[in-house]
């Protein structure tokens, strides 16, 4: 089987670095697409259908390649929570998150036009949030970091500090499970190896 190229429809540098990390170095396509047409109170139906409909509207731009959507949400005490609208709606997010523990959705949509298939697979970590002080909400929301991301923090930045333990995979909080996609190229037929972007040596 001829290796297609590797796409990631999405704009999240953390999801670039991700895969960079794991020797995979993917083209990349914003997918642009509205997420606000999706409305599911089930958070593994509404991550995994957000993956697809990205993985799809970046697709269509090409003739044969791997397409790898994903998209993330945090569910605390029953509430979904994606990215907070402003710096207020993240200190309100801190809030309610300090000392709880949270559940962290990722979806991940991966399209092969090649073999004209697909699979979509969800990935959930448990967070255990540290109880931090009111200074150390408004310190935080004003770097900027929590406005970026699903949950209102970056485990991989200064949000890290405000973790205290995990349960399950650790690189689906920063925004894409590894293991997952190894899982899911596997059951297409690849080997993830073959992504690795290996030094040329001369002849």
């Amino acid at each position: 089987m001829s290796l297609p190229p590797f796409v990631l429809a999405s704009a999240s540098p953390a999801r670039h670095r991700l895969l960079q990390s794991a020797g995979i170095e993917p083209i990349v396509r914003v997918s642009d697409f509205d997420e606000s047409q999706i409305q599911l109170l089930d958070p593994v139906s509404l991550v995994q259908t957000l993956a697809q409909h990205k993985a799809e509207t970046v697709a269509v731009q090409f003739e044969s390649a791997l397409i790898l959507g994903c998209d993330s949400v945090l569910l605390v005490n029953g509430e979904i929570h994606g990215k907070p609208a402003d710096p207020a709606e993240a200190i309100a997010r801190w809030h309610q998150m300090s000392g709880q523990i949270g559940e962290l959705y990722t979806g991940h949509a991966l399209i092969d036009l090649s073999q004209r298939c697909s699979l979509v697979r969800c990935q959930v970590t448990r967070v255990y949030f540290a109880q931090i002080s009111d200074r150390e909400i408004q310190a935080y929301v004003a770097t900027g970091e929590p406005l970026k991301c699903a949950g209102a923090f970056a485990l991989e930045g200064r949000g890290g500090l405000f973790v205290e333990k995990l349960e399950g995979c650790h690189t689906n909080v920063i925004g894409l499970s590894l293991p997952l996609l190894r899982q899911m190229l596997a059951n297409l037929g690849y080997d993830v190896t073959d992504f690795w972007q290996l030094p040329r040596t001369r002849d």
